[in-house]
């Protein structure tokens, strides 16, 4: 008896093999989203603008400098020149066309996150009416993004996403930004997140692997979404506050339990519909980080935490439109083919997902 059958089945299942193994290699890291966040607020005088990186990044221009060395006062102050010569450049602004001049105020580390904060200053002579803002701030690495919040008179005017290839926003002073535009950039954020996070994506393909009818599946993915979209608003609203250290390793656990949970199995109650909603409380912590980070004001959070949830929504609808069907398609044409496969990946998601605990938990 042969493994494969003699049709074009074989071909889809090593696709799908393929696809399951890319997410199980141990170098397949989480969440490594390169990522900074910079905050205009305008005034009378000029713009403040602070910006939250990573010392990983900033430290990638400075060749005697660790990153955990950053995350000491004395050495961020030592280096605060260096970095602002490199990130100047960098970060324009320009006040009707014209480059504002940018000094560098204060430097605090931030050790919980891993990150720097940098203070600027950005003097005018008088209020502009067009503010441009371009940042590339670690070109070394194309898939940097920056989260943009433009502030004026203490209000949140503007937000936006800084990434390839659209560095560069003009901002309109005395004006407001419609809802359709936040809508539009935080679902793109939200769908990122997915397709950047392999832990997120093997999770949903474990709960896939049992197969079932279209309604089942239907309130597997239902019962997912409403769990991750309730723990999603209470983190984003620091209604409950975990640390991200305690979250990315249960995370990682969710995926090795779906992983055992999808191996094939004879006769026994299908724990799936559960499992997606009590894991899914956990992932939802996981989703939040991205708004978290981003600091914004209460009157912002309402649309923009919806924006991204639907995002996320989306994303996921994409995996399960394209593994579900491809998944039934092999069982239909072959059971003994379907059940290795089955058993192949779940123990691909079991083995990822404990690589990620161990990883996520040793310092």
């Amino acid at each position: 008896m042969t493994l494969w059958p003699r049709n074009p089945v074989r071909l889809v299942a090593l696709i799908f093999i393929s696809f399951a193994a890319r997410f199980a290699l141990p170098n397949a890291v989480a969440h490594e989203e390169p990522t900074s966040f910079l905050e205009l607020r305008i005034n009378g005088d000029g713009v403040i603008a602070t910006l939250t990186a990573s010392t990983t990044d900033l430290a990638h221009d400075l060749p005697t400098v660790e990153p955990e060395m950053l995350l000491r006062a004395d050495t961020a102050e030592a280096y605060a020149p260096d970095m602002a010569e490199k990130l100047c450049p960098r970060m324009v602004l320009k006040a009707d066309g014209v480059p504002l001049s940018m000094s560098l105020r204060k430097v605090t580390p931030v050790p919980d996150k891993r990150d720097l904060r940098l203070e600027f200053q950005c003097p005018w002579s008088a209020a502009p009416k067009m503010l441009a803002v371009r940042c590339d701030l670690f070109p070394y690495d194309p898939r940097h993004r920056t989260y943009l919040n433009i502030f004026e008179n203490g209000k949140l005017e503007r937000q936006e996403i800084l990434q390839e290839p659209n560095r560069e926003v003009t901002f309109q002073t005395g004006s407001s930004q419609g809802i359709g535009a936040v809508l539009r950039q935080f679902a793109a954020a939200g769908i990122h997140h997915i397709f950047i996070g392999p832990d997120h994506i093997l999770f949903v393909i474990g709960l896939l692997l049992l197969g079932g009818s279209p309604r089942q599946l239907l309130k597997i993915v239902t019962a997912f979404t409403i769990a991750h979209s309730i723990t999603l608003g209470l983190a984003t609203f620091r209604v409950v506050v975990l640390p991200r250290a305690m979250i990315e390793p249960a995370i990682a656990l969710t995926i090795v339990g779906v992983g055992l949970l999808s191996f094939p199995h004879a006769a026994r109650k299908d724990p799936r519909l559960t499992l997606a909603f009590v894991f899914g409380l956990i992932h939802g912590f996981g989703f939040a980080s991205v708004l978290q980070e981003m600091v914004l004001p209460r009157a912002a959070l309402g649309w923009s935490l919806f924006a991204f949830n639907v995002g996320v929504e989306i994303g996921q609808a994409c995996i399960v439109v394209a593994v579900a069907p491809l998944l039934e398609l092999i069982r239909r044409s072959s059971q003994i083919v379907s059940t290795r496969i089955a058993t192949a990946g779940a123990l691909g998601v079991t083995v990822a997902g404990l690589f990620w605990f161990f990883q996520r938990i040793i310092p």
